[in-house]
């Protein structure tokens, strides 16, 4: 903060001090201000806004329109999911945990299914390998052998994988804000410990469509038409560097028993920023080519 200086003023002209005439009194008005502009000059361009309160003053849709390219630049981090599904009285949580390369745009997720979810006891992790335009899994049960991997075409799933692998791509997820319609800031929070501002909004899947990476474009225009509606409510948490630390969409889409609305609500926490991350996409001779059998 620049400090304030006190500065003599010369008095209105009619209201001279003894012994001084208006020229030099003109003068001297001259020369203060002269000092004030440059008092302003040098101390208001030395003090530009911090990014964080630049981003406190911004549209918040402009903020979150820009943070799945927030986490393009910032490369990687680790993930961690929950998603909970409910329909007609029955609730399920499915939680994963992984690493995700945003510039590669390839992630890979350790994802758990809870007992009683496919009316067995509670399976092995399913080991998800994320990828521009597909989805491998690993251990996916349904009569595919164990060492062997399945791949998906998200742009050919009604969701387009927001919802089938038990979690939320988290550059998906981020590019779903590339659609936000309408946002407001909440106020400020912590995630995990870390200072966050909260914001809460709707997005529209094909505007964000419309604006997604390639890899990611067909699978959100699967989404914009096989949900219930293209219309997501959102809760997302950004840092002072604008990145997602925290963001929880929540969809619905037709499906469920009795033709009831499946109600889902996907949460994506992202950290450890930076993290080394390596993610090797199978081998033809690990793919399995048989027929996947119903659950």
């Amino acid at each position: 903060m620049v400090a304030r200086q006190h500065v003599w003023v010369p008095p209105l002209m009619g209201a001279l001090p003894p012994g001084r005439s208006r020229k030099r009194t003109r003068a001297g008005a001259a020369v203060v201000a002269a000092g004030l502009v440059l008092m302003c000059g040098a101390g208001c361009r030395s003090i530009p806004l911090s990014s964080e309160d630049a981003r406190a003053a911004a549209d918040p849709v402009d903020v979150l329109r820009q943070a799945a390219d927030t986490l393009l630049r910032t490369g990687t981090s680790r993930t961690r999911t929950s998603m909970e599904m409910a329909t007609g009285g029955t609730r399920v949580t499915i939680r994963g945990a992984g690493v995700y390369d945003y510039a590669q745009r390839r992630g890979r997720l350790r994802v758990r299914l809870p007992q009683g979810a496919a009316g067995t006891g509670e399976r092995r992790p399913i080991t998800e390998l994320l990828a521009p335009g597909a989805l491998f899994m690993k251990n996916r049960g349904a009569g595919v052998p164990a060492d062997k991997w399945v791949r998906v075409d998200t742009a050919a799933l009604s969701d387009g994988n927001l919802v089938t692998g038990g979690a939320t791509d988290p550059l998906a997820a981020a590019e779903v804000l590339r659609g936000t319609r309408t946002a407001r800031e909440v106020g400020e929070a912590e995630v995990a410990g870390t200072p966050v501002r909260h914001y809460q909004g709707t997005a529209d899947l094909a505007q964000a469509a419309g604006k997604a990476s390639k890899g990611n474009r067909g699978a959100l225009r699967a989404a914009a038409k096989g949900f219930a509606t293209a219309e997501v409510r959102f809760d997302a948490y950004l840092d002072d560097q604008g990145r997602i630390r925290k963001v929880r969409h929540r969809f619905s889409f037709p499906g469920g028993q009795h033709g009831n609305t499946i109600a889902v609500a996907s949460t994506t926490l992202l950290y450890d920023f930076g993290v080394p991350v390596a993610v090797r996409l199978p081998r033809p001779e690990d793919m399995y080519a048989g027929k996947i059998a119903e659950d």
